[in-house]
């Protein structure tokens, strides 16, 4: 059960103090709490709520980074993705994706094969130690013109030679995914807090002692103490160095908003398909013409992504901008006729910012950031106890976290040895088979709530949604799905009393299925929010002004009321 208590966060001494929960800093307090050391970590919003959530929710192997000749980026992102599958199997699995070839050359199948079959022999040991058979990444498979068509028929057949297929991984949830991370911390002794934002660093002389901090929700200032800080905050990382002298001149680095989109159609096929795009990777030394872009079957939705753009202002401004979302529709239109995609049939936008290579002032030849940026203030500025981590991407979180905290423990006089995080299951996740798990509890409990609506609960919750049964099991209207939705109202509950969730877009967003794909509606809103209401005992008027965040902050995501979608 995580409780947010802000006063054992001033009243502490702690080892570490980490700012910033998204998915680096939250894997850093798992890593920090099973190394031994009393940690703490804040996230001035709510865990996983930024670039975390925003992300593609696809797990990354390595292979692009075959084109940049970069063997070594190769084998550690394979190795994060297997880590992923390994210890949060109900949350990330498999994500087959289709590459369709075109005549002979570099647009031919035995080009593209050719490379992936390089990939196979360079990530031979991917499944080591994944003992459950449906989470294991197969090698490629190289598919014939009609084998291709069957799986996406409306494909354009002129000059289509077939396919090669290879296997990322897709996380179900991103937000649960993070807050699986905090959870196990927090239940192994660390401490963690949301809404609590970092307004400075404590020092004594050249050493950084600890965090200025403000409760957002009760705007109570307070101090934590402790050794070493990590500031993880992601794209805000670098605005707490801001107006420091000790930092030196201030200069923000170079960042991509990467934008996705949901639309509304059911997946087709379980196999998520990549046509090239307009865009082209310039820093790339093998390849084909341009940077692929992915449709993608996510639950019961369809992705499509990934675009970026050169972003220069405030991370906290980062929208899709209406034009920018029919040029988009536009250009996948004309690289994938077939697709047909209308605006209205746009129900979701995403975009999160992540380091970027350098601007060449053309949307056409990027230079992509390929690296964490990791800076040792002790050998920079000369500030001992405190490293700065700005991550990514998602796949890479627990090994950038571990490298992170290897740096800031080094200034301890004998730091502790590494912990085991790439084979430790995460809560919900100790899970050997997930499909025998599954069939297990649908023989239990697929009476109590129906198979369709289980499964859904497996995958979000894995072991621990027994909690949500029991939630559900007190009352019949905790029991009821929230109307137009798939969403029991326990799960609602549930994420009050035991998963910190403090204001209504944290369960509607992040803690359950309510708003990470579409609008749910007002009606669904207006429940939650009541039912929060009895458990916090929020007066009216707070209820009124959390149903209008919520509110608000769907209608930057251009979420669309979609009930046919959310109640399948």
């Amino acid at each position: 059960m995580m409780t947010r208590n802000t006063r054992a966060l001033a009243e502490g001494e702690y080892d570490l103090a980490i700012v910033g929960g998204g998915a680096f800093g939250a894997a850093a307090l798992w890593d920090a709490t099973l190394r031994g050391l009393r940690a703490v970590l804040i996230e001035r919003g709510d865990f996983g709520g930024g670039a975390s959530a925003e992300c593609f929710k696809v797990v990354h192997g390595g292979i692009r980074y075959l084109q940049h000749a970069d063997i070594a980026r190769v084998r550690s992102s394979c190795r994060e993705r297997s880590a992923l599958l390994k210890i949060a199997p109900h949350l990330v699995a498999p994500l087959p994706i289709v590459i369709p070839t075109y005549g002979q050359g570099r647009k031919g199948k035995a080009f593209l094969g050719a490379g992936m079959y390089v990939y196979d022999l360079l990530t031979m040991d991917r499944n080591a130690r994944i003992a459950d058979p449906s989470r294991r990444i197969p090698f490629t498979r190289l598919l014939g013109r009609r084998e291709v068509l069957d799986l996406h028929p409306e494909l354009d057949d002129r000059q289509l030679t077939g396919a090669a297929v290879f296997d990322d991984g897709q996380m179900y949830n991103p937000p649960r995914l993070v807050l699986a991370y905090v959870k196990s911390a927090v239940k192994a002794g660390a401490v963690a807090c949301n809404y609590v934002e970092a307004t400075g660093f404590l020092r004594q002389g050249d050493r950084v002692c600890g965090v200025k901090a403000r409760d957002r929700i009760s705007g109570e200032d307070f101090e934590i103490r402790a050794r070493l800080v990590l500031n993880a905050a992601g794209p805000g990382a670098e605005y707490l160095l801001e107006g420091d002298p000790r930092f030196g001149g201030w200069k923000r680095g170079s960042f991509s908003r990467d934008a996705c989109f949901v639309i509304n159609r059911r997946p087709k096929s379980r196999h998520a398909l990549a046509v090239q795009g307009r865009s082209r990777d310039r820093d790339a030394k093998f390849g084909r013409d341009a940077r692929h872009m992915f449709i993608v079957p996510w639950r019961h939705l369809t992705l499509v992504g990934v675009w970026h753009k050169h972003f220069l202002a405030h991370p906290d401004t980062a929208i899709v901008e209406d034009a920018e979302l029919d040029a988009w529709i536009r250009e996948i239109n004309e690289c994938y006729p077939a697709l047909e995609l209308r605006p209205d049939e746009v129900v979701y936008r995403n975009c999160g910012l992540v380091p970027f290579g350098t601007d060449p002032g053309s949307a056409e030849a990027l230079s992509f950031g390929k690296e964490s940026r990791f800076i040792d203030h002790a050998a920079v500025h000369g500030l001992r106890g405190l490293v700065t981590l700005i991550g990514i991407r998602f796949t890479t979180a627990r090994g950038d976290a571990a490298q992170a905290l290897d740096l800031l423990l080094k200034q301890l006089p004998k730091p502790p040895a590494r912990a085991d995080t790439e084979t430790r299951a995460l809560v919900g996740g100790d899970i050997d088979d997930f499909e025998a798990f599954r069939s297990g509890a649908r023989r239990g409990d697929s009476q109590v709530v129906g198979d369709g609506t289980l499964d859904r609960l497996l995958r979000a919750y894995g072991t621990e949604y027994a909690e949500v049964l029991a939630i559900a099991g007190t009352e019949s209207s905790e029991a009821a799905v929230v109307p137009g939705t798939g969403t029991l109202l326990a799960e609602a509950t549930h994420a009050v009393r035991n998963e910190m969730a403090v204001r209504l877009e944290d369960v509607v967003l992040r803690r359950t299925e309510l708003g990470s794909g579409c609008h749910p509606g007002q009606s669904a809103l207006v429940l939650v929010a009541r039912r929060m209401r009895e458990i916090l005992r929020w007066s009216g008027e707070r209820e009124q002004a959390e149903i209008t965040a919520t509110a608000e902050t769907l209608a930057r995501h251009g979420a669309v009321h979609a009930p046919e979608v959310v109640a399948r």
